[in-house]
């Protein structure tokens, strides 16, 4: 209800602001509203509100299995590189045209996003499978991968034209400005793809919980899993990525909430994530609006903002527990 009600408060939030009465019974009955505000609703207001309600929902799901299969409060795609990977696929698409798929067409960013994306998740999975290696060192090595793109990122703005670095660097801070139902409709296909695989894998993941050695004495072929569940991160990720630019702290910040509402239980810690996300998402839409009148805050320094205190008590409360 929560993020229902925050839907509709985005959608009735910006320049012109309209009244939520209004604004639901555009929603509801669209003939007997006036263009002017059919047009301002559902074609210029609901992509960008829906996109952050997807974007929001996706980005959790992902923290919250990669917080499971990594057995790491800190894991999220933002920390372990996936969304550093992606968001240098992209670059290459904005500054250079360069494809790393040829038929990706229109797509090109998009595609880009997801190879790298995907890349930089095969490289951690390929990790858990040598010998002796922790979820701690799978932690380490994704971070590790998140400064290895970020500094190839920093190559390509560096000889960027000026052109290209504007958009660059508009594009890195996070922006629902450019949504449209087409972008809307394939990041909602990628997070009704991978649900249902996350939900059939829910008891698995629960067990994965315990540990590598009580989930394998189960019967659970932890490699795979963690494969599979690694290419779903990614997906969600890339997609997330390549349509509003890197936001950051929602896959880390959405899936603890969730986690501290309803436990550890996958029939219901999934869905309480993606419902937590999208409304952290879509609250911090309405604040890129309102903060500063007649000013639309890029989304993703936001996030920051509000993820950051967040992230540094999780970095205490983790080595409060080590040092135990």
């Amino acid at each position: 209800m929560a993020t229902l009600v925050s839907l509709m408060i985005d959608i009735a939030t910006g320049p012109g602001a309209y009244p939520l009465l209004d604004v639901v019974e555009t929603l509801a009955m669209p003939s007997e509203a006036s263009r002017v505000l059919q047009v301002v609703v559902w074609e210029i207001r609901l992509p960008v509100a829906t996109m952050a309600i997807v974007v929001g929902a996706s980005l959790a799901v992902a923290g919250a299995e990669m917080q499971t299969l990594l057995n790491n409060p800190l894991a999220d795609p933002f920390t372990l590189g996936i969304s550093s990977a992606a968001s240098f696929g992209a670059a290459l698409a904005i500054v250079l045209g360069f494809g790393l798929l040829p038929v990706a067409g229109t797509l090109l960013l998009t595609a880009n996003a997801f190879v790298l994306a995907m890349f930089a998740s095969l490289m951690i999975w390929a990790l858990s499978r040598l010998k002796g290696v922790s979820v701690q060192t799978m932690v380490l090595m994704g971070i590790a991968i998140m400064f290895f793109f970020n500094a190839l990122l920093g190559m390509l703005q560096y000889v960027a034209s000026a052109e290209s670095l504007q958009q660059l660097v508009f594009w890195s801070l996070g922006s629902l400005n450019k949504a449209s139902w087409g972008k809307v409709a394939l990041a909602a296909l990628a997070l009704f793809a991978t649900m249902p695989i996350f939900i059939r894998a829910r008891w698995q993941l629960t067990a994965l919980r315990l540990g590598d050695i009580q989930a394998k004495s189960m019967g659970i072929n932890v490699g795979r899993l963690r494969l599979r569940m690694l290419l779903c991160c990614a997906l969600l990720s890339a997609t997330a990525v390549a349509f509003v630019g890197t936001i950051g702290f929602v896959g880390l910040v959405g899936p603890h909430i969730a986690r501290l509402v309803v436990g550890e239980d996958q029939r219901v810690f999934l869905p309480m994530s993606a419902l937590t996300g999208a409304l952290i998402l879509s609250l911090t839409s309405i604040l890129s609006k309102t903060l500063i009148p007649g000013i639309l805050l890029p989304i993703g320094i936001l996030t920051a903002l509000i993820g950051l205190p967040f992230f540094v008590s999780l970095i205490l409360r983790s080595r409060r527990e080590i040092w135990r």
